[in-house]
């Protein structure tokens, strides 16, 4: 199907026979699926059902649009159980220092309840830099945990089973050579790595999007992220290669109907990429996730999560050729907003963060982070971090809304801004496709789009004007925000922050330093040889398994990105006011 024939309006339909057709095969489902065992009766002891829809003989027109959980579009969610099956996973995103002081902190989330890791990086790493590199000097350990080479992971994950704990890092630009760092860590505790679960970030687009951290121009990144889809399908189907993510898109400035069309128009190119790499769209979409930025406006963001899902659906079955439920599915993490959490009165972004969390749940995600009330300051305290977590636990163990699937859906207002942000996005998406038409990618329409969209600048300045209209707003009062343009008296006094010393720069330097001495360098050289020939031929094949060699000989992040470099060369973004 043309890809105008996607932008179309909302189908008509809704007939009575039809939602109760719906019904029926929603419920026989729902009856086959496996529970939790739990109370899903009301504070006062009402029992309640596990979903909602229109009573029986109701017509309900464009319904069809709205359906029944677990079944497509899966406006209503994935699973016919919802919550009811199995709540969402807490994975609470952590790093700072070197690689003990974070295996202490997860150590910590995991015996708190937390049910699975996310690997926060410092600056260095995200850059591909070495600790000791010059441009390294003062910001080591300083947003999250350094590593430099294979035996960080070693000790970042000392003591944690790879083989049972889920695994999510968020890093894009060197990702490749960090993801083979893990699986050497994997190895050396004994892992079958065929069967780890997790997910790599990976995402470039979003870098030169919004975030601003690639390392080479766009490309050569394209080409490592095929490899990386080609090496997971085979090797390790668990494994989620890609997490598309919005949520630095939203960090920017961009609205919430921006977030989502872009992060999905990402996600096209990625499938798009899969594609021109031979794969079964079956086999490899199951692999893609999502990453969406969970924001202070509470109605809006349901409606933004519920209408992911079913653009994600239409677009991967009339466009993409998806047959399987779960090459359709859209599976995403959640991060509540660390934009909206204010310097002035930080015990405020308790409250905050509950609000948006809750948004995110009701939204249906798959799997969540709260944001600690003092990131806007620093990186958090362990009680900080424990209020994060317990957040989480509160809406999930006492509020009851695991209890019905979807509850929100039928809402006039819900199912109004979820129409309005799906029409927002396809009107994006069109405009993405007008961008690509004049010289189209070998890799695809939405791909050349992106592209344009990025070497234009177009995205950068259609986000940077949304940020600047809404400081325009709140400088106006028109927004507001408490404590800060509103309520602004306080008793509080300041908080106590987490400060990372420069004796955590300098030991990891040692530490490197003593890592280089012990290595077999000829063993380092020859792997780093064989990955500068491959990355200069381009039909050398697959690139994971000579990055792979290069970690299991100890060879630094700075010395695999260097080596790719040397081909690949640098991506300079030009200047634009």
């Amino acid at each position: 199907m043309p890809y105008r024939e996607l932008l179309g309006s909302p189908t008509i339909g809704g007939m009575a026979e039809d939602i109760e057709a719906g019904r029926a095969r929603w419920q026989a489902r729902y009856d086959a699926a496996r529970k939790r065992d739990a109370d899903f009766s009301t504070l006062s002891g009402q029992q309640v059902e596990p979903v909602y829809g229109p009573p029986p003989g109701a017509r309900v027109p464009g319904f069809e649009r709205i359906g029944w959980p677990g079944e497509y579009p899966f406006t209503r969610g994935l699973h016919p159980t919802g919550y009811r099956g199995r709540t969402w996973t807490i994975r609470q995103f952590a790093g700072f220092g070197n690689a003990v002081q974070t295996n202490e902190r997860y150590k910590m989330i995991l015996a708190s309840g937390g049910g699975g890791l996310s690997v926060a990086f410092d600056m260095p790493t995200l850059m591909g830099r070495d600790s000791d590199d010059p441009h390294s000097l003062g910001e080591v350990g300083h947003c999250g945990v350094a590593v430099d080479s294979a035996a960080d992971m070693d000790v970042l994950f000392d003591g944690i089973p790879l083989g049972d704990i889920t695994t999510s890092m968020t890093i894009s630009g060197p990702a490749i050579p960090i993801f083979c760092m893990y699986l050497v860590a994997a190895e050396r505790q004994g892992a079958d790595i065929r069967t780890l679960n997790g997910t790599l970030q990976t995402d470039i687009f979003k870098e030169y999007i919004a975030q601003k951290e690639w390392l080479y121009p766009p490309e050569p990144h394209l080409r490592l992220i095929g490899d990386l889809m080609e090496y997971c399908a085979e090797n390790i189907p668990a494994f989620k290669p890609l997490s598309v993510s919005g949520y630095h898109i939203r960090e920017a400035g961009a609205t919430a109907a921006q977030e989502l069309a872009f992060t999905l128009a990402d996600g096209f190119g990625y499938v798009e990429l899969g594609l021109s790499r031979g794969l079964d769209v079956n086999t490899f979409a199951p692999g893609l996730s999502f990453f969406f930025d969970a924001h202070i406006d509470f109605f809006e963001e349901v409606a933004k999560f519920r209408a992911a899902r079913r653009i994600w659906a239409r677009w991967m079955r009339d466009h993409f050729g998806a047959t399987s439920e779960k090459a359709q599915w859209l599976r995403f993490h959640t991060q509540t907003a660390g934009v909206s959490l204010t310097a002035q009165q930080p015990y405020n972004n308790v409250v905050r963060t509950a609000v948006e969390a809750l948004s995110a749940v009701l939204g249906g995600t798959n799997s969540l982070h709260t944001n600690a009330l003092d990131e806007t300051l620093a990186l958090p305290t362990e009680q900080a971090a424990e209020i994060a977590l317990r957040t989480q636990q509160v809406i999930m163990e006492e509020t009851g809304v695991t209890n019905v699937v979807d509850p929100l859906g039928g809402s006039w207002f819900v199912e109004a801004l979820t129409d309005r942000m799906e029409e927002e996005a396809e009107r994006i998406f069109e405009h993405i496709l007008r961008m690509g038409a004049a010289a189209e990618h070998t890799i695809g329409p939405v791909t050349s789009g992106i592209l344009a969209g990025i070497e234009s600048g177009w995205f950068s300045s259609e986000i940077a004007e949304s940020a600047f209209s809404y400081q325009r707003a709140l400088e106006k009062d028109d927004k507001r925000i408490v404590g800060v343009n509103r309520h602004t008296a306080t008793v509080s006094g300041e908080l106590e922050i987490l400060r990372v010393g420069h004796e955590v720069e300098h030991e990891q330097r040692r530490a490197l330093a003593a890592r280089r001495a012990a290595r077999d360098q000829a063993a380092v050289d020859a792997a780093l040889a064989d990955l500068l020939a491959a990355v200069r031929d381009p039909a050398s094949g697959n690139l994971i398994p000579l990055i792979l060699q290069a970690a299991r000989a100890e060879a630094t992040l700075g010395e695999i990105c260097g080596t790719m470099g040397q081909e690949f060369g640098e991506y300079t973004e030009d200047p634009r006011f």
